[in-house]
């Protein structure tokens, strides 16, 4: 299940996508020494997309526009990950 604030179906779609990239990254690496991943950060004409796991397969997905700084982002996403793993 996808849930969105704001957008529109192309915003769903970048969401469902990014939670599709994110899993196969998480299988991908298995049981590595490298540990949990924290985010995935992908670049794009577009803008830029940030995607965190979150607990029980769940994850959260940040839309930047073009240009925008990356590092309030990634520090806004961290937030919203530490709140929503609590509240689960």
């Amino acid at each position: 299940m996808v849930a969105e604030a704001g957008g529109d179906d192309r915003h769903l779609l970048i969401g469902i996508y990014q939670g599709i990239v994110l899993s196969a990254a998480r299988r991908a690496l298995g049981n590595a020494a490298t540990g949990e991943i924290r985010y995935l950060l992908s670049r794009y004409d577009a803008g830029t997309v940030i995607a965190r796991p979150l607990r029980d397969g769940y994850y959260v997905v940040m839309a930047l526009r073009p240009g925008s700084d990356v590092g309030p982002g990634l520090r806004r996403s961290a937030v919203a990950q530490a709140r929503m793993n609590e509240a689960m």
